[in-house]
Formats: structure tokens, C-alpha cells, sequence
């Protein structure tokens, strides 16, 4: 699953390829605002439904073009995984749920309890890759982890002068041992009325692996025009754990053999029986010329010993 590039994942490089080329074409035609929805006018006002369908199509900007291609191009481990069968079904079984649920939740729930502030919906298929980095996340375990900490300081306050008391330098001499000085600088301190309090820094760390910064290019795409683009990526996440805990319809479906390249394997009836039936037999008949073999040899012996 570390191999390079699309190796045995067809189904990515046609998703990221209809990612690149979908923008691509909709910046060239000047077309991308057909690809946006804004429940007011669009939706209530003019009654253009047809944007709930198509706005997963293309991205607005380069910028989210450019994330979204390096997170499927991350996620290509899964179709290697579970083979291009069941990726691609998994595919066509969260397409309607990723593509109908956002806008119908900013339609009918958010924009209502939001009193009209949240009335837009960025396009591009945030929602089916966050079903896609469900996947990843409960699927594909972690090679190695590492712990990053913060560096233990302490911060010093005094009351006077730590190095001149009484106009006297408290530095070491070249000759003098390091225990000798500081036990001098520390005479000179209390002598001088000076006080050190040494005050500990709490210590931060943070446990990462090496999943950790596949994460960075979604949550990019997820706060790219925040906070409506936050919605596609909660929808597609929930979409994708209850396609993997079977909660949705269907989920053992899967699309036929050609779709993806693949040719059915036709047993023909009885076959298996047949070989399975030859190769007992086969084992049998050598086991008894084994057995032969050692009787006849038995016998040559107790002859000869008679003999």
C-alpha cells in the first residue's frame, strides 16, 4: 500500500482526474458560479433545485482544487485495500447522500436557526472526500507515532543584583571550580538580600503519527470558506462511519466486474468437487504405493533374517 503513484487504484486517478479537468473547465467557461448555492434567492426566491444536484461538480478556486487533489491522492490506499469493486460501490452508495443532505440541512435547519446568516454553500465535492477520509481514518492503522514536547524553562525574579553585591563581582576565577563558584554566588545572593524563586513552566506535548499530516490538506479544504464549508465535511464524515458500520442501505452491493476493469471469474458447476475429488484420489493411490513399497520391504527382511 506504499507503492507510489496509482498503482492498483483505477477509481482515485478517474476521481482526481474528474476534480482537476470539472474545475478546470468551469474556470475556462466562466461558469463557476452556476456551481454555488445560496438558499436566498437561489433556492426559495427563483426555485433553481437543480444547483442542490450539480454543486459537488467542480471547486470555485484553485486553492481547493489544489487540496482536495493531495487528499485523494492520500486516500488512494484505500481503493488498494478494498480493491476498486468495493471503492467504486462505496462511491455510488454515498453519492446521494453527500450530494442532497448539505443543502437540505442549510435549507431547512441551519439558515432557520441561524435567523438567514448562514445562507451559502461553497461547491466541490468536499462532502464525498470526507466520506472517503472516514474510511482512511478507521482503516488504515498507523506505521509508527512520536511525541512532540515543549522545552521545561523557568523564569527568574530577583531583588537585586546577583552578579555585584556590595560592589564586589561574584564571577569565578579561571582557577576556581564551578561547585566553589556557585557556592559563592550563592553566599553573595543571601548576603546582598537577593531572592530567587524559580518558577516552573507547565509542560505542553502532543502525541502525533504517522497519519498526522495527511490530515492537514482536509482541514484546509474543510475551513477553506469557513464556517459554510464545514457543513459538506460533517455530512460526508457521518455519511462515511455509517456506510462502515452498515447502518446504510445496501452497503453489500457492488457494481459489476466490467465497471472497473475487472473480469468475472466463472467456475463451472461441480468443478471444485471434481478437482477436489481427483486430488483426494491422487493422494490416495500414492499413499498406497507407499504402503506396498513398505510391506514388500517388511517382507524381503523377515525372509532374509529366516534365511
Amino acid at each position: 500500500m506504499l507503492t507510489s503513484g496509482f498503482t492498483s487504484a483505477p477509481v482515485t486517478k478517474f476521481f482526481l482526474s474528474c476534480i482537476v479537468v470539472g474545475s478546470l473547465v468551469a474556470s475556462v467557461t466562466d461558469k463557476k458560479y452556476l456551481f454555488q448555492v445560496l438558499v436566498v434567492p437561489q433556492i426559495w426566491g427563483w426555485g433553481q433545485w437543480w444547483r442542490a444536484i450539480i454543486w459537488p461538480i467542480c471547486y470555485a478556486n484553485s486553492t481547493e482544487v489544489l487540496f482536495a487533489a493531495m487528499t485523494v491522492y492520500s486516500l488512494r490506499v484505500v481503493e488498494r485495500l478494498w480493491g476498486s469493486r468495493k471503492f467504486a460501490s462505496f462511491l455510488l452508495q454515498t453519492l446521494p447522500y453527500t450530494t442532497f443532505l448539505p443543502p437540505l440541512i442549510l435549507a431547512l435547519v441551519l439558515r432557520p436557526l441561524s435567523f438567514g446568516s448562514l445562507n451559502y454553500l461553497p461547491s466541490g465535492p468536499t462532502a464525498i472526500i470526507f466520506a472517503m477520509l472516514a474510511q482512511y481514518h478507521a482503516a488504515i492503522p498507523s506505521l509508527y507515532t512520536y511525541k512532540i514536547n515543549t522545552a521545561r524553562s523557568t523564569a527568574t525574579s530577583t531583588s537585586g543584583s546577583s552578579e555585584v553585591t556590595n560592589g564586589t563581582a561574584t564571577a569565578a576565577s579561571p582557577t576556581e571550580s564551578q561547585a566553589e563558584s556557585s557556592a559563592r554566588n550563592a553566599t553573595a545572593d543571601t548576603a546582598g538580600g537577593t531572592t530567587k524563586d524559580s518558577i516552573p513552566w507547565p509542560t505542553l506535548s502532543a502525541t502525533l503519527s504517522s497519519k498526522s499530516l495527511s490530515y492537514l490538506p482536509p482541514l484546509q479544504l474543510a475551513l477553506a470558506s469557513f464556517p459554510c464549508s464545514l457543513l459538506p465535511a460533517i455530512v460526508g464524515w457521518g455519511i462515511g462511519y455509517l456506510y462502515r458500520n452498515d447502518v446504510l442501505p445496501g452497503t453489500s452491493w457492488r457494481v459489476p466486474a466490467w465497471v472497473v476493469g475487472e473480469k468475472k471469474k466463472t467456475i463451472p458447476a461441480g468443478s471444485g468437487y471434481d478437482n477436489l475429488r481427483r486430488r483426494m484420489e491422487g493422494e490416495g493411490s500414492s499413499s498406497g504405493v507407499e504402503r506396498g513399497a513398505t510391506t514388500a520391504g517388511g517382507e524381503r527382511r523377515r525372509a532374509g533374517g529366516a534365511g
